[in-house]
């Protein structure tokens, strides 16, 4: 076996050594999971406090089914996003810096943290943006009036594409 020069042993020491860089992206997508998630939990608390005071002035407002569902829904939306930002984080630590070892003795993490390559990152992120999609899909639903037949269908269509899509989604998995 040959010798390396000097200079391809430092130009590949540094080279390995730059993949630290991804350390920015893995604190970052942490700080914006904890921002998700703290504004995702106090838009739940303010719809909890809306319907305690509702409740107990035995006021209801015409719209405070698809209010409370709509933030709710606003809510679950912020908290998918946030486990993407984690799944994120995770992975790319996993994938360029080190195995977590807190996760390898824990029956959750060896099953979240699976990641072994880009791809399987990918699919898992995927994954959870095309249920953040479905949920944003049904917040908006909420909020809209029908009012012909033909834009029943176009609904009843568009569940059934989801579906289909969630269908091959978890089909592929096993």
């Amino acid at each position: 076996m040959e010798k390396r020069n000097l200079i391809e042993a430092v130009f590949e020491s540094t080279l390995w050594n730059s993949r630290i860089i991804v350390i920015l992206a893995v604190i970052f997508g942490m700080f914006g999971a904890i921002a998700l998630f703290a504004v995702a939990s106090y838009d739940v608390w303010n719809m909890v406090v809306v319907t305690y005071k509702f409740f107990f002035a035995h006021y209801h407002p015409q719209n405070f089914h698809s209010m409370l569902i709509g933030g709710l829904i606003g809510a679950v939306d912020l908290y998918l996003i946030a486990v993407v930002m984690l799944l994120f984080s995770f992975g790319l630590y996993e994938l360029f810096i080190s195995k977590i070892d807190d996760a390898e003795g824990s029956e959750t993490g060896s099953k979240i943290l699976a990641i072994h390559s880009l791809d399987e990152l990918k699919d898992k992120l995927g994954k959870v943006v095309v249920m953040v999609l479905i949920v944003s899909f049904f917040k908006k639903v909420i909020h809209m009036n029908f009012s012909t037949p033909l834009e029943m269908l176009y609904l009843a269509g568009s569940i059934l594409a989801l579906a289909l899509a969630l269908y091959y989604m978890h089909k592929g998995a096993h």
